[in-house]
């Protein structure tokens, strides 16, 4: 559906984010006498009718029988369409979609999207995807770096660009299927649990994330073949590219090689830990897929700029480094992290929003290979604490209970009275005490004493 395809319908916009102005500034653009009807809080009610639009009118519950007035409503990202006003909806005929489908309609055309590189993944596709907008740039391509990375695709609808690299979350890949889109390449960087609340389950969880390949039918789909979940796919409508195994792009130690060929050592590239330096090999696959010389511009890593709230050393102050990977939601993620810092002394700050995750594996984990404290908080703080108190009693780390944030930090300086790192990988959101993930970093950052403002930017976001 097109936006062209909305006039005369009964249309809605549920969420007032930044997908939520994205779509209401694309709508008015194409369709300003449009009637609409925007549901949202009673903060974000005062900014919308700030706007002085008569067509636009208000409501703050968006129950089922209210929705399924609607002939199309167009949810933020962050709104599931499981919730049992969505279904309500869905079922009275009400069609539920994203503005990321949307603006994949209107650039659709007929056959494949040349030149659209979609990246998902559970962890990794924002930096996969900085990463390939940079190395594009590098070859001489202007590129827009766009989607669940910062930018609304819809805030770009009449922009050009020679390149769309484009990251999706596991919210909005089925956007790309249902909007008829097929984009050239699709890169997929793992699959573990996550956003279980969100989906429903892991099946489904699995399920959508995959739909970018196993229901948009990309050209190609650049696949990691370490994951097991992705090397088990079968995809007859699109050709596969792998990487992470010997044959293709992949990692032996710290060298980076291409099948059999060496390529360049890794240690110095602004990429911590393996699993990032792992999303080289998928951006290099995807730019050899593409027809470009991967091997001539893998050096130009060399100036890519890390992004903030992953892995993010932020500074040393009395002998302590603090580290903020607020970005981490899943206990996968905050192993990765203590993975990197095995060598030093560690306490790490974990908990947030209580998704129902398991932790027992993280648990299990910390027998061989445990920092020197871990400090619980939020909540499901508790849960992860009982899981980790009979294995701290037995391997001696230290274990205590914060309140929040503010209290987990100086929980964790008492730890290290000698120096060593202070890690806020939380392995859980963040919704509660703080907006986003990114709000989260930038209050560890405070308490660090640092300044949150020089630390939250994402270089080259949109188009350059």
């Amino acid at each position: 559906m097109r936006i062209a395809d909305l006039a005369g319908l009964r249309v809605a916009l549920w969420g007032w984010g930044h997908e939520g102005h994205a779509a209401y500034r694309a709508l008015r653009t194409r369709l300003p006498a449009l009637s609409l009807t925007l549901f949202c809080s009673d903060t974000e009610a005062q900014e919308a009718r700030a706007l002085g639009d008569a067509q636009l009118s208000i409501q703050h519950e968006a129950s089922g029988e209210r929705l399924a007035q609607f002939d199309v409503v167009i949810k933020s990202p962050g709104i599931s369409p499981n919730k049992p006003e969505a279904l309500y909806a869905t079922a009275a005929g009400t069609r539920l979609m994203g503005g990321t489908a949307l603006w994949f309609a209107e650039h659709a055309g007929d056959g494949v999207m040349a030149h659209t590189f979609c990246v998902t993944g559970t962890k990794g596709k924002s930096t996969t995807t900085a990463l390939l907008a940079h190395l594009l740039r590098a070859a001489g391509q202007r590129t827009a770096l766009a989607g669940n990375i910062g930018v609304p695709l819809l805030t770009l609808l009449d922009a050009e660009a020679d390149a769309w690299a484009v990251e999706l979350s596991s919210y909005q890949t089925g956007d790309v299927a249902a909007s008829g889109a097929q984009p050239q390449i699709a890169i997929v960087t793992n699959i573990h649990p996550e956003h279980l609340d969100w989906h429903g389950s892991q099946a489904r969880y699995v399920e959508d994330k995959l739909k970018l390949v196993t229901q948009a039918q990309p050209k190609i789909a650049v696949l990691n073949a370490a994951d097991p979940v992705l090397a088990a796919l079968k995809l007859p409508d699109s050709q596969i590219h792998w990487y992470g195994n010997s044959a293709g792009w992949h990692l032996q130690d710290d060298a980076l090689y291409r099948g059999a060929e060496f390529i360049m050592d890794t240690r110095s590239l602004p990429l911590p830990g393996r699993h990032n330096r792992s999303n080289l090999c998928a951006v290099l696959t995807t730019l050899e897929a593409h027809g470009l010389d991967a091997v001539a511009l893998a050096p130009h890593a060399a100036s890519f700029q890390p992004l903030p709230n992953r892995l993010q050393p932020l500074g040393e102050k009395d002998g302590v480094l603090y580290v903020n990977d607020s970005i981490s939601t899943t206990p996968m993620a905050t192993q990765a992290a203590l993975d990197l810092y095995r060598s030093r002394d560690v306490a790490v700050l974990v908990g947030g929003h209580d998704r129902g995750l398991p932790w027992e594996e993280f648990a299990e984990a910390m027998r061989q290979h445990a920092p020197k404290a871990i400090i619980t908080m939020g909540q499901n703080g508790p849960r992860i604490h009982a899981l980790l108190a009979p294995i701290a009693a037995q391997v001696g780390f230290m274990l205590e209970a914060a309140q929040d944030l503010a209290d987990a930090v100086e929980k964790a300086r008492v730890a290290l009275p000698h120096g060593g790192v202070i890690l806020l990988s939380p392995g859980a959101p963040s919704f509660g005490p703080y907006k986003n993930y990114v709000e989260r970093g930038r209050h560890f950052a405070t308490l660090a004493g640092f300044d949150p403002e020089l630390i939250s930017s994402i270089q080259g976001m949109g188009i350059a």
